[in-house]
């Protein structure tokens, strides 16, 4: 798993505590943020459907359904995922 604020790679053994903490940033790891479930465009922010709200998604909380996120989100990174570019890059002019 990695973190959703600094991106440091966190070695999950079993599963991810209530108040573990990223080593790198002190930022919590069981949070909304980190999670599988995490999803902007979903109701409350979440996937699972049978997930208690949880209003401060970077903050540790108490969610049985939490399993750690397997794709990488960072919240400064910008991996070329501007709209603008995308749309530019594909009505692109070829000389």
């Amino acid at each position: 798993m990695n973190c959703w604020h600094c991106g440091a790679e966190i070695e999950v053994q079993e599963r991810v505590g209530f108040r573990d903490y990223c080593p790198k940033c002190d930022r919590a790891e069981h949070c909304c943020r980190n999670c599988e479930f995490y999803d902007r465009t979903y109701n409350n922010e979440c996937r699972e459907p049978m997930a208690e709200r949880v209003v401060d998604k970077e903050r540790f909380n108490f969610c049985e359904y939490f399993a750690p996120a397997s794709e990488r989100r960072v919240s400064g990174a910008s991996s070329g995922s501007d709209p603008r570019q995308k749309l530019e890059a594909l009505f692109k002019k070829k000389s």
